[in-house]
């Protein structure tokens, strides 16, 4: 391959002056190959002639000829307006002092070449002007290019801003149309505002009212926790632990509804609570509903009369969301019922859906409320509702389940003091389809073999009360704080089951379990997933992350166990 470039379309002029034709002769061998057009001069008179011929990139000029040498000659090349900047490389036989080369730099000249010439060097060199030529050239084009393109910029700006002249006007007339239009809106924007103003305030009074809520509940729990500190203390007359175990129970249970409706609202909102339909009877729906609300019922002596078909209805449904949406119901009817008022349940079918009334006698609906009893967050203003509680969100849980199932729900009232009737359509299941029996709440849970349990929670407190209550069932359990020392702990310890808190900073839950089952024995454990977290998706990020159980915040002593049992028959039979 040769190592010069391939010539050039456009060759430039290389004006080439001496007065020897031998080294004219070698100048040309060793700048040929560059492929430029080279023109030669055995004077400086002769050179200067050339000159005038045409445009050259370079001038390679002999110091020392007869008659003019290469300093005068240069001299006047560059007198010339036209040649004034074009390069000159001096070729010189005889050593030149310092001040010779001064006197040519002043001249114009760029280099000096030494004979005997070395061909790569004066190649190199002429090669690189050559290139600054061409490409000062190709600058200059582009510039006249531009300067045309510039006239052009400026008829086209010329007939563009009059262009935008009349666009301008056309707009201005828009814009006085859409001016008017705009008038129009304001009066649908301000009702929207209206309404954004009343959702902040039915949050705001949410807000307020959660808190009371919370608060009912939590004092309970804290006299209760008061009382056993006291009685550790000294003994108290009249003290009944079993008694205060289970009004902590009961407080307990109401803060994890209020939790749980709370979640359901929010999952519902976001599309993210999901149905698990199965074959069921209406009858069956509506005794696990009176059973929630027992309690209830019996502490305002209100007597419950159902009205029920004695042929079992069958549906299609959530067992567990659809008996939500009667309990609330019936709070409701408690809740806005004077003591000792009777509720209604009746029931009416038709072919193809059935009908569930619930009705009460209580402090009744205005009929502007009867119409927004169902948006979030709504509370109705009176005294007996405040006195009373409510977060404003159960009516809208039964709304949002009602309608999941392919039903729907109204509310009726005479007015205020005629109690409220809430009627819930449900589509029906086909005759033939297959119920299974409600599962059975009363079986005893079976007791596990002693185990070894590691608990892992970021969270102290809930780490120490789980594993005490490990402890109390017969497990030898051990609890760890800092997920980091897990895997460490695990091999030291070698626990049977593992409890993993998920929503740990630093290391999280799903990558712990992954670490685990990728270490020494981790196939053989039984991983527990123990999060606040409980939809199907939460589920299945935690089996895909290695976990053998999903149990969610707050466990029941049931399911603890009935983990470590299913963890010993697993290790029986392996």
């Amino acid at each position: 391959m040769s190592p010069f470039p391939a010539t050039p379309v456009e060759p430039v002029n290389i004006l080439l002056v001496d007065d020897q034709p031998g080294r004219l002769l070698s100048y040309r061998a060793i700048l040929e190959p560059l492929g430029e057009n080279l023109v030669e001069a055995g004077s400086g008179t002769e050179a200067l002639r050339r000159l005038m011929d045409g445009e050259f990139a370079l001038i390679l000029l002999d110091v020392n000829m007869p008659g003019m040498d290469g300093f005068e000659t240069a001299n006047l090349i560059h007198q010339h307006p036209r040649f004034e900047k074009t390069p000159i490389i001096f070729v010189t036989a005889v050593n030149v002092t310092d001040m010779d080369r001064l006197r040519g730099y002043k001249l114009g000249a760029v280099d000096y070449v030494s004979v005997p010439v070395i061909p790569e060097i004066l190649r190199s060199k002429v090669m690189v002007l050559a290139e600054l030529y061409r490409k000062r050239r190709e600058l200059q084009l582009a510039n006249e290019r531009l300067e045309a393109a510039n006239e052009a910029l400026q008829v086209e700006k010329a007939r563009e801003l009059e262009r935008l002249n009349v666009s301008l006007r056309n707009a201005n007339a828009q814009l006085a149309a859409r001016n008017a239009e705009l008038q129009a809106q304001i009066t649908v924007r301000e009702g929207a505002e209206a309404r954004l103003l009343e959702q902040d305030r039915r949050k705001d009074e949410f807000l307020a009212t959660l808190a009371h809520e919370l608060r009912n509940p939590l004092a309970a729990l804290g006299n209760a926790i008061n009382l056993f500190r006291l009685a550790d203390r000294d003994p108290l007359p009249g003290f009944e632990p079993a008694r205060l175990q289970d009004t902590m129970q009961r407080q307990f249970a109401m803060l994890v509804r209020l939790i749980d409706d709370l979640l359901d609202v929010a999952r519902i909102s976001q599309a993210k609570l999901t149905l698990k339909r199965e074959p069921v009877t209406l009858q069956a729906v509506l005794e696990s509903a009176v059973e929630t609300t027992a309690p209830l019922l019996d502490g305002g002596a209100h007597a419950l009369q159902l009205e029920l078909p004695d042929a079992p209805i069958p549906l299609v449904a959530d067992r567990h969301r659809l008996s939500q949406v009667f309990s609330n119901l019936l709070n409701n009817a408690v809740k806005y019922s004077d003591a000792g008022q009777p509720i209604h349940v009746h029931v009416q079918c038709d072919a193809d859906s059935v009908e569930i009334c619930v009705e009460d006698r209580g402090i009744g609906l205005r009929a502007e409320d009867a119409r927004g009893i169902f948006e979030l967050f709504t509370q109705v203003d009176t005294s007996v509702e405040r006195a009373r509680g409510g977060l404003g969100i159960g009516l809208t849980l039964v709304k949002r389940i009602v309608e999941m199932h392919g039903g729907d729900v109204h509310a009726h009232s005479a007015g205020v003091g005629q109690g409220c009737r809430f009627v819930v359509r449900l589509p029906r299941a086909a005759v033939d389809t297959a119920v299974d029996a409600a599962p059975s709440t009363n079986a005893s849970a079976p007791v596990a073999a002693r185990r070894r349990v590691l608990v892992v929670d970021d969270n102290c407190d809930s780490a120490d009360t789980l594993a005490m209550t490990l402890e109390l069932l017969g497990h030898d359990a051990q609890r760890l704080y800092d997920p980091h020392a897990a895997v460490e702990a695990v091999a030291r310890f070698q626990p049977q089951v593992v409890f993993l808190d998920i929503g740990m900073p630093g290391l999280n839950g799903y990558e712990l379990a992954r670490r685990l089952r990728a270490a020494p024995g981790g196939s053989a454990l039984t991983l527990v997933a123990v999060t606040g977290w409980g939809q199907p998706e939460d589920r299945r990020r935690t089996h895909d992350a290695g976990f053998d159980h999903h149990l969610v915040k707050p466990a029941e002593i049931a399911e603890i166990e009935r983990v470590c049992v299913l963890q010993a028959e697993r290790e029986a039979l392996a």
